[in-house]
């Protein structure tokens, strides 16, 4: 079937095509379309169901363009799940799902459904855990989240706590004191921190405490109030550990737990704190579950085909160890 929209002539057209028409390569690759252009003429040919949809697709994208909204590639892939769901492309309801940050981004916007419903579960929930896997912005958006609340005066402090795996004696060979042995594990959270905040600004808030990097061990024996507390690879925390970070929450705090439980590194006998309280915590009134999957993945697309693959190797190897 073929399709052909008229668009009207705007300034946004040479945005949504893409450089080199690379968004309408992408709208072809996932739909299996094919897609021409004339001017503002469009012309769609594929499935009628494909056509329509990325129709739909081309004249919600132009909306949301012509509205200020920067779009790239990942965000035409998230539009494409919203219109696959049922739902339609809203600039409002866009919009309202926007963290603004203080930054030169000035927002940050969610790139999935999963993400969509993070965001919406932190801004309604006092704890919220975030389960999938890497590169599904688990980390990126709670810090987000974190900053933009700080900026408002929502908080006083951000905490960020990570566990280190090997606190034992590999730990102790390398040089420096204590932080900075410990700093290569909390490096990730730098950097999302400085992707939210220009080094200066970020350097300043550090060294008043409004926002403290520590090690996960480092909880123990405190109360946070007024803060946004994030602990990140969460799978790496013992079920005591968790315990005692869970405990540390004190009034008008935000707490977000991230992690994959494919990626477990503690010891052969250790239980995961973040497997555990999944059965421990659900149904508590103030605590989100928000579970990712490669469909979530905002990297490089290889990397939701790596996921995949992972998953299917998995699968094949538990099979294997069923048979008799």
């Amino acid at each position: 079937m073929e399709r052909t929209l008229e668009l009207q002539r705007s300034q946004v057209l040479p945005l949504l095509f893409g450089i080199h028409d690379a968004n309408l390569r992408y709208i072809e690759a996932q739909l299996g379309v094919r897609i021409t252009t004339h001017e503002t003429q469009v012309t769609i040919s594929g499935e009628e169901s494909a056509t329509a949809l990325a129709a739909r697709l081309l004249q919600g994208a132009k909306g949301l363009l012509e509205a200020g909204i920067h779009l790239d590639l990942t965000d035409f892939g998230f539009l494409l799940r919203l219109l696959e769901d049922g739902e339609e492309i809203d600039a409002s309801a866009l919009l309202a799902d926007r963290i603004p940050i203080p930054s030169k981004k000035r927002y940050v916007s969610p790139k999935s459904l999963g993400q969509r419903r993070y965001i919406q579960a932190i801004r309604d929930n006092d704890i919220v855990v975030g389960i999938g896997p890497a590169g599904t912005g688990k980390t990126y958006l709670a810090m987000a989240m974190a900053v933009s609340g700080l900026d408002r005066k929502e908080f006083s402090r951000i905490i960020l706590a990570r566990p280190a795996v090997e606190a034992g004696e590999k730990l102790g060979y390398l040089p420096g004191d204590l932080l900075e042995k410990v700093n290569p594990y909390l490096r990730p959270l730098y950097d999302a921190l400085y992707d939210m905040l220009d080094f200066e600004k970020a350097q300043r808030l550090i060294e008043r405490g409004a926002i403290e990097v520590a090690p996960l061990a480092f909880m123990r024996g405190r109360t946070l109030n007024d803060s946004f507390v994030i602990l990140d690879e969460a799978q790496n925390a013992t079920a005591e550990q968790m315990k005692m970070f869970l405990t540390r929450l004190g009034f008008y705090s935000k707490a977000v737990i991230t992690g994959d439980i494919t990626q477990i590194d503690l010891p052969n006998g250790k239980e995961s704190g973040l497997v555990q309280i999944q059965h421990v915590l659900q149904g508590i009134k103030g605590i989100a579950f928000v579970y990712f999957s490669e469909r979530d993945v905002v990297r490089h697309p290889l990397v939701q085909d790596i996921i995949r693959a992972y998953e299917r190797y998995e699968q094949r190897r538990r099979a294997a160890s069923r048979e008799p």
